[in-house]
């Protein structure tokens, strides 16, 4: 690997967004059907605009069939189709930010790819299609790539369980990484997890978070909790409701921040999200989070959930990114997969010419 990649941080300009189109009606088990035109809304989001203020949108489908029931979806939501590209690559799952690849650049601005195993969060036995993504997407670009190896084996990691200020710090959580019990990287110890993220991403500092919410299925991603917004800036999640589960889990994560402190040793600027209610299906507690947003070139898409605090989530995230568009997305029903807006997209950054 070139010396000195890093991993930009999700605010840095876009060549463009990478999803996979649903296709899986047990992923939302009866709550399928609007699922689809959520997907068709945020593409739209997403490729509306001219220049630098829209990004092209990759989306992988199983197959031509799939193109173009996707593509009749796009065109009647009034999707720009000009910045719209299908791969035919079947996939497992469609959670892009898990199994996509995690791209990093170089100092002269080039783009590459790195190629961390995904085996489905270490619980579901299908996740080989899903594997293959990274690999796919470096070919298809004619990127570097690179496969992270710790003991000869290689690292598995999710990019949701992940979050950088694209200036050497990342955030993540010991519950997802560090938990012997989830089987991610037997036997490998946190030294070993950083030194591999200084190498391959070009961090020098983790902030090492508790857990993540209540109904995780990934186990504690980091994207449900707490996220950078600005080199010294990071958003979390607290919950103030003492009788709730996850007040306790949020308020000891919120502590850690307080603690933490940059490169140079100052301290962050934190800011609260607030959590939507409690939403649960047939007596399963959903991981419902504002913080599971995405930012992209023009927006910030915001998973909403008819819920109060939707505005406070909304004005919050809008006083961070003032040159944005905050746009809310509609997810009681989307939530159900146990995923949000972040959870679908991956970005691929920009090449910056010097």
């Amino acid at each position: 690997m070139t010396p000195h990649c890093r991993m930009p941080a999700e605010w840095e300009r876009h060549d463009a967004t990478w999803i996979a189109w649903p296709h899986n009606p047990e992923d939302w088990p009866e709550k399928f059907e609007p699922i689809p035109w959520v997907y068709a809304d945020i593409v739209r989001c997403l490729a509306s605009g001219s220049g630098e203020q829209s990004e092209r949108v990759e989306i992988l489908v199983n197959d031509a069939e799939a193109e173009e029931a996707a593509a009749s979806m796009l065109g009647r939501t009034g999707v720009n189709m000009a910045k719209v590209r299908f791969h035919h690559w079947p996939t497992d799952r469609v959670w892009t930010r898990d199994s996509g690849p995690i791209f990093v650049r170089d100092p002269k601005g080039s783009v590459s790819v790195t190629n961390w195993k995904f085996n489905a969060w270490a619980k579901y036995d299908n996740w080989q299609l899903d594997d293959q993504i990274p690999g796919r997407v470096a070919s298809l670009l004619n990127l570097g790539e690179q496969q992270p190896q710790i003991q000869g084996r290689h690292v598995v990691l999710e990019g949701g369980s992940i979050d950088t200020n694209g200036a050497g710090i990342l955030l993540t959580t010991e519950e997802c990484l560090l938990s012997e019990v989830q089987q991610r990287n037997p036997g490998v110890t946190r030294t070993e997890l950083e030194a591999c993220f200084a190498e391959h991403l070009g961090i020098e500092k983790v902030i090492w978070l508790d857990r993540g919410i209540v109904g995780d299925d990934t186990h504690g991603h980091v994207d449900d909790i707490t996220r950078f917004v600005a080199e010294n800036v990071i958003v979390t999640a607290v919950e103030q409701n003492t009788e709730d589960e996850n007040h306790a889990i949020l308020a000891e994560n919120l502590d850690r921040l307080r603690a933490a402190t940059g490169l140079a040793g100052k301290p962050f600027e934190i800011v609260t999200l607030p959590m939507p209610a409690p939403i649960e299906f047939e007596g399963q507690r959903l991981p419902a989070s504002y913080a599971n947003f995405y930012i992209a070139n023009a927006a910030v898409l915001v998973p909403v959930f008819s819920d109060p605090n939707d505005r406070i989530a909304l004005d919050t995230l809008a006083k961070l990114f003032p040159e944005r568009k905050v746009i809310g997305i509609p997810c009681r029903d989307f939530i159900w997969g146990l995923g949000a807006l972040h959870c679908m997209t991956q970005q691929q950054p920009a090449t910056i010419v010097r």
